[in-house]
């Protein structure tokens, strides 16, 4: 399965050079939010594979324009050709606003999502707009990540971490990917394509 990871920053390379034939062969499109919800639209209008988002800290937006075509799967498990994939949006709360949290209430969150947990057998791949704590993440409270993330991939070991929120053009020696014991990391920052069932993803993913 091929998978369009994207994050933070619309890319030219689709918004502004669209060609159709650039999306061919893209089984699914994974958002890990802070994008215009115009931008997924125009992707999900020109593709058949579905279009999946959670929300990043900025996107307040998505409350009077929503992404039309697309699947909210913010606390929620969607399943995907047999591929369990789990969606967590938001930020470590630094100021007051919609879709950020503190590391209390994302661990609140996780806890009531225990039965589709239970019913789903776990995940296979987790979606975030925040990385996990001291995994690619910032030391500014902002950029910082969630340790719950970390007990939630001990917990389940899924195969990939889909995150945003740390733009690689920070210039913080963030990196497009990691690995935390069995689970590929991968920041989504403008956009990623790759194979699920790659085994060597940290050949492939640029």
């Amino acid at each position: 399965m091929r998978i369009l990871a994207i994050a933070d920053q619309e890319s030219p390379y689709y918004w502004d050079h669209f060609e159709k034939s650039k999306l061919e062969g893209i089984d699914l499109i994974i958002s890990c939010g802070d994008l215009d919800p115009r931008y997924l639209s125009f992707l999900a209008t020109f593709t058949s594979a579905p279009v999946l988002y959670v929300h990043g800290n900025h996107d307040m937006k998505y409350d009077t324009i929503s992404p039309d075509g697309c699947i909210c799967i913010d606390d929620d498990i969607y399943v995907y050709q047999g591929v369990r994939i789990l969606g967590l949006g938001g930020s470590m709360r630094y100021k007051p606003g919609d879709y950020q949290y503190t590391e209390r209430e994302m661990k609140k969150r996780i806890r009531k999502l225990w039965f589709k947990l239970f019913k789903r057998q776990g995940f296979d791949i987790l979606v975030t707009h925040a990385p996990a704590y001291q995994l690619n993440d910032g030391r500014d409270l902002p950029h910082q990540g969630f340790r719950t993330f970390i007990k939630l991939i001990d917990k389940y070991n899924p195969r990939l971490f889909l995150h945003g929120h740390v733009h690689l053009s920070y210039g913080r020696n963030h990196k497009r990917y990691d690995k935390y014991q069995n689970t590929h990391v991968i920041n989504a920052y403008e956009r990623c394509v790759f194979d699920y069932e790659d085994e060597n993803l940290q050949e492939h993913v640029r």
